[in-house]
C-alpha cells in the first residue's frame, strides 16, 4: 500500500507540473517541430505521408456509413417529395378531367354557335355600319337615330346588332337617316328561344334596362344564365341571333339582361338578312329627327 500511495503522490505532482507548464511545453514542442521541418524536410514529408496512409483507411471506414446515412436520408426526403408530388398530380389530374369535360361541352356548343354564326352571316346577309347621332331615350321611348338611311340600303325591319348581340330593329327610314327601336322599348316584341332548352317564348321590352319573357309554358326549366336567342318564327330574324341572358326567375316572371350595353352605344351594324316578317313595317321618310330625339 505504501508503494501505491507513493506512486499516486508522484503522479499527482507530475500532473500538477504538466498542467502548470502545459502552454510552455506546447510552444517548445511546436518550435522543435518547426526546427525539425527546416532541418530535414524529407523526413517530415515521409512522416506526413505515413500519417495520411494510416488515417486514410480509418477516414474511409468512417465516411462509408456517413455516406450511406446521407443517401438514406436523401432517399427518404425524395420519397416524401414524390408522395406529395403524386398527390398533387392526382389532384391536378382530377381538375384537368373536369376541365376536359367542360372543354368538350364548350367545343360542342362552339360548333353549334359557329353553325349559327355561319347561318346568320350567310351569303344573303349584308350589313352597313352606322353611327348613332341622336337618341330618343325617355320614360316612354327607347330608340336612337342613325346617320344612314334609304340611300345606303337601309329598310324598315332590318336588324340592328352590336358586337354582343341584337340591339333592336329599324322602325323608320328616311333618305339619310333611320330610327332604331331598341329591344327594351315597350313596343318591342320578339319571338325567341331559350338556347339550352329550345323552349319558345316572346321577349318583350318595358322601357327598363331589362327585358321580360312572356308566353312561357312554364318557368320551372328556365335557369339563371340561360342564353336567349332569336327563334326565326314569324319571318322576323334568322335563328340564333343572341339577345341576352336570364337574370332572374321568380313570381314576378323571367327577367332577361340584354347583351348590348345601350348606355355606351356609338356604332351599330344594320344587317339585312333578306327576310321580312312580323317586325317589318311600312317605311316612312322622316326628314328631321322625330320628337323627343336628342342630337349628339
Amino acid at each position: 500500500m505504501a508503494i501505491r500511495d507513493d506512486f499516486e503522490v508522484v503522479a499527482s505532482q507530475v500532473r500538477t507540473v504538466v498542467q502548470r507548464f502545459a502552454l510552455g511545453l506546447l510552444v517548445i514542442a511546436s518550435f522543435g517541430a518547426m526546427l525539425v521541418g527546416k532541418a530535414d524536410t524529407v523526413l517530415v514529408e515521409h512522416a506526413r505521408v505515413l500519417a495520411l496512409d494510416l488515417a486514410s483507411p480509418v477516414l474511409e471506414a468512417i465516411a462509408r456509413p456517413v455516406a450511406a446515412a446521407n443517401r438514406a436520408i436523401a432517399d427518404l426526403q425524395e420519397f416524401a417529395s414524390l408522395r406529395e408530388e403524386n398527390a398533387r398530380l392526382r389532384e391536378e389530374n382530377a381538375r384537368l378531367l373536369a376541365w376536359q369535360t367542360a372543354a368538350r361541352r364548350l367545343e360542342n356548343e362552339n360548333e353549334r354557335m359557329r353553325g349559327l354564326a355561319n347561318f346568320r352571316e350567310g351569303p344573303e346577309a349584308s350589313f352597313i355600319t352606322a353611327r348613332i347621332v341622336g337618341d330618343s331615350v325617355s320614360a316612354y321611348v327607347r330608340g336612337a337615330l342613325l346617320n344612314v338611311g334609304r340611300r345606303a340600303g337601309v329598310a324598315s325591319g332590318q336588324a340592328v346588332v352590336t358586337g354582343e348581340g341584337l340591339a333592336g330593329r329599324i322602325a323608320e327610314v328616311g333618305d339619310n337617316s333611320a330610327r332604331v327601336l331598341f329591344v327594351t322599348d315597350v313596343n318591342s316584341r320578339l319571338p325567341v328561344l331559350i338556347e339550352r332548352t329550345r323552349e319558345r317564348a316572346i321577349l318583350a321590352g318595358d322601357n327598363s334596362p331589362q327585358l321580360r319573357l312572356t308566353l312561357l309554358q312554364g318557368i320551372a326549366g328556365v335557369q339563371r344564365g340561360d342564353r336567349i336567342v332569336t327563334s326565326g318564327h314569324g319571318g322576323s330574324f334568322p335563328v340564333g341571333i343572341p339577345i341576352g341572358e336570364v337574370l332572374e326567375t321568380g313570381e314576378g316572371g323571367v327577367r332577361v339582361r340584354p347583351f348590348a350595353d345601350f348606355s355606351r352605344l356609338e356604332f351599330v351594324r344594320v344587317v339585312d338578312y333578306g327576310v321580312t316578317g312580323l317586325v317589318g313595317g311600312s317605311p316612312s321618310a322622316p326628314t328631321a329627327p322625330p320628337a323627343g330625339v336628342r342630337i349628339r
